[in-house]
């Protein structure tokens, strides 16, 4: 049995980038929810930046979990 293991080593370097940056990115999507309470509870303050900044984190996130999904099912291809 022979293993690749420049092969092993890029699927685990790739896998740990992709599972970082989803975490990093979801965090954010949370801070804008923190800013969107933040902004209701203090008046004046702009409550679409933290709503905006969520949205996109969220989707973000949704997508490469899609994608996942994507590639994981064959029925799908």
């Amino acid at each position: 049995m022979h293993l690749d293991w420049t092969a092993l080593g890029q699927v685990t370097a790739v896998s740990l980038g992709v599972t970082v940056t989803v975490v990093v990115v979801f965090a954010l999507g949370v801070l804008g929810l923190a800013r969107l309470e933040g902004a209701r509870e203090h008046p004046g303050g702009s409550s679409a930046l933290g709503l905006g900044q969520a949205a996109l984190c969220f989707l973000a996130c949704a997508a490469v979990v899609a994608y996942g999904i994507y590639l994981i099912v064959p029925q799908f291809h």
